[in-house]
């Protein structure tokens, strides 16, 4: 049983490495789109170095409509954690237009979700685990990240979620 766990040890390194995204995307019938341009004056990210930053996203679908609504009173906690699944789908839409092949992705390091959410709620990590699950899900576990979920009295028109990400890449 020892020598099992250790050459299990030993592999799982290289299960990580062989897993790719964009087939384990396809797999989940998930589609990437084209990132819509900005709603303001900024980009939707910025490499330096081997990290690139992403900016906030709201849950933005492939016809450029966003899921809106108050978790808490308009959404419940299991739409609202649908509702971040979608920021992510629109993250990786992004990240791949800006390296091309989400290969490159060497790690997810850090997340920032906002609930926007009614006063008294709390179940903010609950609804962010519908980005962080996605992210699980397509890298493994270069998909585990740093993370802070917090809630919000509002966000820009009305997105019932927005996430910031830092990807460090090859």
């Amino acid at each position: 049983m020892k020598q099992f766990l250790f050459i299990l040890l030993l592999i799982s390194p290289l299960m990580m490495l062989a897993q790719d995204p964009e087939a384990k995307l396809k797999e989940m019938k998930i589609e990437l789109f084209t990132p819509p341009a900005p709603m303001a004056n900024y980009v939707r990210a910025v490499r330096t170095g081997n990290l690139i930053f992403l900016a906030g996203h709201g849950p933005t679908k492939a016809d450029g409509t966003n899921i809106q609504g108050k978790v808490g009173k308009d959404l419940s906690v299991e739409e609202g954690y649908m509702a971040a699944r979608q920021v992510g789908i629109a993250m990786l839409s992004t990240l791949k237009a800006e390296i091309g092949d989400l290969k490159r992705v060497k790690r997810i390091v850090k997340v920032l979700g906002m609930v926007n959410c009614t006063d008294g709620f709390t179940d903010q990590p609950k609804v962010i685990n519908g980005f962080s699950d996605l992210m699980v899900a397509v890298f493994g576990t270069k998909g585990m990240h740093a993370r802070s979920a917090v809630g919000m009295v509002s966000l820009p028109s009305n997105i019932a979620v927005e996430v910031e990400m830092i990807v460090e890449v090859e």
